[in-house]
């Protein structure tokens, strides 16, 4: 198990109250990040994401809008990284009407890691241009997934 969470920031040209949307309304989830998505963003509620055909799954445990969601992760079928097997803490910071996010992602298997915190920053960034009103076009990640 990985000791070390992942982290990562962005700052979004959009107030907290909307960024949030994007990771608790499935249609606005599959602008940036995903080909299938049920969410039910409420305590207890189900996180389901296909990202790239990797099933990931989990749910909400902490829901605050529009400041913080906590949220467990895992892939289904892994038994390295099963569903619920981590956890993902997103705050949204306003500041002058923008959103500062800052992510933390904890207890990823350590042959896991690398691939999230890359993971992490190039879903960040295509969520900063959705989430600003902007298209961020199809995920190249789709069609060629980085190596390595």
């Amino acid at each position: 198990m990985n000791t070390e969470p992942v982290t990562a920031s962005i700052r979004i040209d959009a107030p907290p109250a909307v960024v949030f949307q994007y990771f608790t309304d499935a249609a606005k989830m599959l602008r940036w990040q995903g080909q299938h998505a049920e969410i039910d963003a409420v305590p207890g509620g189900r996180f389901a994401v296909d990202i790239n055909g990797i099933p990931v799954r989990g749910e909400f445990v902490e829901v605050v809008h529009p400041h913080r969601i906590v949220l467990t992760w895992g892939h289904a079928g892994s038994e390295e990284f099963p569903p619920g097997a981590s956890i993902v803490e997103i705050d949204f910071i306003g500041d002058h009407g923008a959103t500062v996010i800052e992510l933390v992602h904890r207890d990823i298997p350590d042959r896991q890691a690398p691939q999230h915190a890359v993971g992490w920053r190039h879903f960040l960034s295509r969520l900063s241009i959705a989430a600003a009103g902007g298209n961020p076009g199809p995920d190249p990640w789709a069609t060629h997934p980085p190596t390595g």
